[in-house]
């Protein structure tokens, strides 16, 4: 395969950003998938856009799961490419994907069985909107196997440096999203008007089509990770080591996601509109973490894979690169945000209540996007070491305080509403700040590192 080890040799600028680009657009694709459902569901209305925001808590829990499995196989692909052993990446890759879909049929069945009482946990009194929810969650329930699915794929070919393919494939997926969803969301030509249950249909058949063409892919493809048999048995050697790698990550997108619905829950005491604005704010948002979250894979893939290969030198150099790439990503954001709110918010609510909400919501978390863009640009430094434990540590710790934080600062003599925005805005900022102090430090005990992963 052409591409598999190019991330040891050449310049590193250019092979960095060379894989980083593709992984940075497939990143925003997932998002789309997403910000496509809310643009054309904001048109319907801000009840509906909370009843959307409201069930994609329980979709935004399932990265937990996928994270494990994809991380796993992400980082154990990058290593064994490194390494050049072939048949080590291929086991990773299988045993990565028969884990993942196990977790999705039982994540999918959960999310069925228990419907009412997960959507009945943020105590809303709007049944018109506990019902969408309700609809909603229903039917993206039964495409878990192809919403987990695509994400691991996806990671397989990011570990082998290989991002390209994942970008087209998704891409694909995306096109025939924003194709069903006004189709399907307002009853056009031979379809009828279904509303929230449109968006979730749009979403989970992209998805499946997603899903096909990877298998096809994969079938057909001449790389050295083609023509995987994903019907032997697993191996429980490597699904251990999948868990070990991936179960840091998944514990931290887990605890983010479920301190996310604590701060939802208060948010929603002040009504549908908060809940429909924080819903769209942070989709806004996810460009620039989408972005870094994109060149962290990158970067993750580049660190494993001139980890494994020896080259400790090389793997500095590409973090430091990679800051300051991420710092002019994160300044950018950051002043798109403080100044072009009103007009950004705008294209996806344009209720005049709403869009006044969402300028102060995005200004206030236009100051933490630097930080946050480092934050998690240096998580992917940590996991290509294999060392996915200390960014979960610091996102558990500073993401949990955030509740409490809400609590004192939304109270009405203080900061109200706003001060939910600013409980969020200043943990970012210290995540930032504190994780990658750490990794200074570790980068500098090289063999307590090396050794480290060593002996995992």
């Amino acid at each position: 395969m052409k591409q598999e080890n190019s991330l040891i040799q050449g310049n590193i600028f250019k092979e960095l950003v060379k894989l980083a680009i593709p992984i940075m657009g497939t990143s925003f694709l997932q998002t789309a998938y997403n910000m496509v459902d809310m643009i054309w569901i904001g048109r319907v209305g801000s009840a509906s856009v909370a009843a959307v925001g409201t069930a994609g808590f329980f979709l935004w829990l399932s990265i937990a799961f996928i994270r494990m499995s994809q991380i796993g196989a992400e980082v154990g692909v990058a290593q064994s490419m490194g390494k050049e052993d072939i048949k080590e990446a291929r086991c990773f890759a299988r045993n990565a994907i028969q884990l993942n879909f196990a977790i999705a049929l039982l994540y999918g069945v959960f999310l069925i069985v228990f419907r009412r009482q997960l959507i009945g946990f943020f105590g809303m009194h709007d049944t018109y909107v506990i019902n969408m929810a309700i609809s909603y969650l229903s039917i993206v329930a039964l495409g878990t196997v192809f919403s987990f699915a695509n994400p691991v794929f996806t990671g397989i070919f990011n570990g082998a440096g290989k991002s390209i393919p994942p970008f087209l494939i998704n891409s694909i997926g995306l096109m025939i999203n924003i194709i069903l969803d006004p189709l399907l969301i307002f009853g056009k030509g031979p379809f009828p008007e279904l509303g929230v249950e449109g968006a979730a249909i749009a979403t989970v058949a992209s998805q499946l089509i997603v899903t096909i063409i990877f298998l096809i892919y994969m079938k057909m493809d001449k790389s050295s990770l083609a023509g995987l048999k994903l019907f032997m048995y697993p191996k429980l050697i490597y699904i251990k080591k999948i868990i070990r790698i991936g179960y840091p990550v998944a514990l931290q997108s887990g605890m983010f996601t479920i301190f996310a619905m604590f701060i939802a829950k208060i948010i929603a005491s002040w009504g549908p509109l908060p809940i429909a604005v924080q819903k769209v704010g942070s989709q806004i948002e996810s460009i620039s973490w989408m972005t870094a979250n994109g060149f962290a894979t990158a970067l993750s893939a580049f660190v494993g894979q001139n980890y494994g290969a020896g080259k400790w030198k090389r793997v500095k150099k590409g973090y430091f690169t990679s800051m300051m790439i991420m710092t002019a990503i994160g300044i950018t954001t950051s002043l798109l945000l403080i100044f072009c709110a009103r007009p950004i918010f705008a294209l996806f609510i344009p209720e005049a209540e709403a869009i006044a909400y969402g300028i102060v919501y995005l200004r206030i978390l236009g100051l933490s996007q630097l930080f946050m863009c480092l934050e998690i640009a240096t998580s992917g430094a940590f996991n290509g070491l294999g060392r996915t434990l200390p960014p979960s540590i610091v996102s558990i710790i500073l993401t949990g305080l955030r509740v409490p934080a809400a609590l004192i600062l939304s109270r009405p003599e203080i900061l109200g509403l706003n001060g939910v925005w600013w409980s969020i805005s200043l943990s970012s900022v210290f995540k930032g700040i504190i994780l990658v102090i750490w990794f200074f430090y570790e980068i500098y005990k090289e063999p307590t590192v090396l050794n480290y992963t060593n002996q995992n």
